[in-house]
């Protein structure tokens, strides 16, 4: 399916683009599903958006059409730290098909800060300027006709690297003598926290102890990173995958003065994201700057090789645990410290020591918590947010520490964790580390769980197989924990329903789907409120021209937030075509009941 530049590629598919024999099936199973059941909600249904993703009319960034589309491709530093000499460009652009190579010298750029409470030192330069601090820094891009020609240019340009001492560990970062990263910073601790008086472990009969490394990982999305800029005269569409357009519009524009009015952001199919793809990248920078220079699109596509060192990587955190208990293995304290990677331009992953923080009192009644942590720059990718972002890492501490002092005490590890929950009357309450709790039934979640697993069975099996010598042996995991979702500023969502003229509805939202089945659950909330067919809503997102405002898709609250919002959005539409319905009808408001196929009248057939 073609598309012309800054043209519009449809996010949800109407009827006539699927093929109609697969349209045909869904249709007959759902009513099969759907028939005598009442509401929609509670019911198996299938997902609106698998027709469109077999049929492959919905389309990736990377399968669009664009006429007279250009490829960049970027010249990528092999070294992690290394001064820069020259760069010889000359060979790249003698090559057929190459339009353009830049580097510093020819595309003036500002430097990125990908964190906006940091000093300006810290940003990263779009295309490396006198350094390079990690494997992957870009030092070069060659625009050209094809992908081909791109690449093969992108080999011939010649750049004089003088290599110096790099640190990869976090620890050794803040080590005395460890090479520096940026000099204006004095050293490689970006980012210091701490809470508590020290006291955590007074009293304590029992300290256990224990160093957990929660280690650096890529995200690996089944579909790397990448865009496609589209210049048309001052308006510009970028066509992303991102968990976030309406985020992306806005950094981009204030980087590069482009007024929000002139950009559009779209995200069409994603194919999968975990947190790494929320933000903006210096290569969506550089493909808006360039196809703005050139006046032509301008497509970057990430090679796998390229996605393991430019997306963002996560976790990457050192944790120390001392955990205070009495004989009895009652907690008296917990002394934490962290040390975080933040990689080599610091950015969201360098403060998520402060949800670490939050959730390390997780579920138990810990009286005291001294919590000190402490994010480095080092010479490897940048981190940021993946699947909890800071918070499972505060788990993982915890509940591992727990199992050290049950080991040492010789108590159960469910026991030693049933003595120190937290207790209903003790709810609501404010944490140590700052997190709301408004209830909690944590021992009878636990027995629940116990009860299901069969744990005596197994603790028993357990016992026989290691007095037997069995050469297969049986481990036991515990653990329990409490997670925050839609924390502040990712805790309210846009959300608006329509009725079209022929009775359909359209809703918009301000999440960004990547495979979650966003469509299906938030059709299935308008059509419980309005008693509209199922494949009579449509759902528009992703798309910074129709979606006014949003915070994407990340935290694990589109459900909760973007769901709430089309159930308040479908209940206002409600209560005011009721008030339609019933002067039409000349009926009562309290009469105009919803039902299958929209709203009636009791008792009038109508």
């Amino acid at each position: 399916m073609g598309a012309s530049p800054g043209g519009d590629l449809s996010l949800n598919r109407t009827s006539s683009e699927i093929r109609p024999t697969i349209l045909t099936n869904v249709r007959n199973i759902r009513e099969q599903y759907m028939s005598g059941q009442g509401s929609i909600l509670g019911n198996s249904v299938l997902r609106r958006e698998d027709p469109t993703l077999l049929t492959g009319s919905e389309k990736y960034y990377d399968d669009m059409e664009i006429d007279n589309l250009h490829v960049v491709h970027f010249v990528r530093s092999p070294f992690a730290h290394a001064n820069l000499g020259a760069i010889d460009t000359s060979a790249a652009e003698a090559v057929d098909g190459v339009v353009a190579v830049y580097t510093a010298a020819n595309l003036e750029m500002a430097p990125f800060l990908g964190f906006a409470a940091f000093p300006p030192f810290l940003a990263r330069p779009p295309l490396a300027v006198g350094k390079v601090r990690f494997v992957g820094d870009i030092v070069a891009a060659v625009v050209a006709t094809s992908k081909e020609a791109a690449a093969d240019a992108a080999e011939l340009v010649d750049v004089d690297y003088d290599p110096l001492p790099s640190v990869t560990d976090p620890e050794e970062a803040m080590a005395e003598g460890a090479p520096v990263l940026f000099d204006d910073l004095g050293g490689n601790v970006v980012f210091p926290t701490s809470m508590g008086d020290g006291t955590a472990l007074e009293g304590a009969d029992h300290v256990a102890e224990c160093r957990i490394v929660s280690q650096r990982l890529a995200g690996v999305p089944m579909e790397p990173n990448g865009c496609i800029a589209i210049p048309e005269g001052e308006h510009m569409t970028l066509w992303a995958s991102s968990q976030n357009p309406i985020a992306v519009r806005e950094a981009i524009s204030g980087q590069l003065g482009i007024d929000a009015a002139d950009l559009r952001v779209v995200a069409p199919a994603v194919g999968g994201g975990f947190g790494p793809k929320a933000g903006v990248y210096v290569e969506y920078l550089m493909a808006i700057t360039m196809a703005k220079a050139l006046g032509v699109p301008v497509k970057w596509t990430e090679e796998r090789s390229e996605n393991l060192v430019s997306l963002v990587h996560g976790r990457a955190m050192v944790l120390y645990a001392k955990l205070g208990l009495k004989s009895d293995g009652t907690i008296v304290g917990l002394d934490a410290n962290v040390v975080a990677d933040a990689g080599a331009y610091p950015a969201i992953g360098t403060i998520l020591t402060t949800l670490t923080q939050q959730m390390s009192q997780g579920v138990y009644n810990i009286p005291k918590i001294d919590f000190n942590a402490t994010s480095c720059v080092t010479n490897t990718t940048t981190t940021g947010a993946y699947r909890g972002a800071g918070r499972p890492e505060a788990t993982q501490m915890l509940e591992r520490v727990l199992d050290v002092a049950a080991d040492e005490l010789g108590i159960d590890p469910a026991e030693i964790r049933r003595k120190n929950f937290l207790q209903p009357d003790q709810f609501p309450l404010t944490t140590l580390g700052g997190a709301n709790y408004d209830s909690g039934e944590y021992e009878k979640a636990l027995d629940a769980v116990l009860e299901a697993a069969g744990y005596q069975d197994l603790l028993a099996e357990q016992a026989a197989r290691r007095a037997s010598g069995d050469a297969k042996q049986l481990g036991i995991g515990v653990s329990s924990y409490v997670e925050v979702t839609a924390p502040i500023g990712l805790h309210v969502e846009y959300g608006k329903v329509e009725i079209n003229d022929d009775g359909t509805v359209t809703g918009r939202v301000g999440t960004s789907a990547h495979g979650q089945g966003h469509i299906t659950a938030f059709s299935m909330i308008i059509s419980d409120m309005l008693g509209v067919p199922f494949d009579d809503i449509t759902i528009l997102q992703s798309d910074t021209d129709e979606i006014p405002r949003g915070a994407g898709t990340m935290g694990s609250r589109s459900l909760q937030t973007a769901g709430s919002a089309m159930h308040v959005a479908s209940e206002t539409v409600l209560e005011r075509g009721k008030k339609l319905a019933a002067n039409m009808l000349e009926a009562a408001e309290g009469d105009i009941v919803v039902g299958q196929g929209g709203t009636t009248a009791k008792g009038s057939g109508h």
